[in-house]
């Protein structure tokens, strides 16, 4: 199974619908309403457990913490009237130049 845009806008729109849904009903609904700063603290923790199990040299368990840290940074992004487009159209923009030239770019 390969990951393709598809699943990154079904999931986008998921996201959207919970904006809507009671924070008992949802565990995303339940994050939009403690706010942003506890989604992006999840998101946070997220990434912690992502390089443990790295270092760890845990395959299993880097794929499934990775997948967290995808999906939390989608809330996030939603949360902030993003789509997983705006960031995909970023790392287009970068596609082909170097590492060190893009970040001289932003200074």
């Amino acid at each position: 199974m390969t990951m393709n845009n598809d699943v990154l806008n079904q999931l986008q729109a998921v996201l959207e619908a919970r904006k809507q849904a009671a924070p008992e009903s949802s565990y995303v609904a339940s994050l939009y309403a403690k706010g942003r700063a506890t989604i992006a603290k999840k998101l946070g923790e997220e990434a912690v457990e992502t390089v443990i199990a790295a270092m760890q040299n845990d395959r299993e368990q880097l794929i499934y913490e990775t997948a967290d840290l995808w999906f939390h940074s989608m809330v996030l992004l939603a949360d902030a009237g993003l789509e997983p487009q705006d960031v995909l159209n970023e790392l287009a923009r970068r596609f082909g130049l170097s590492g060190h030239d893009e970040k001289a770019s932003r200074v």
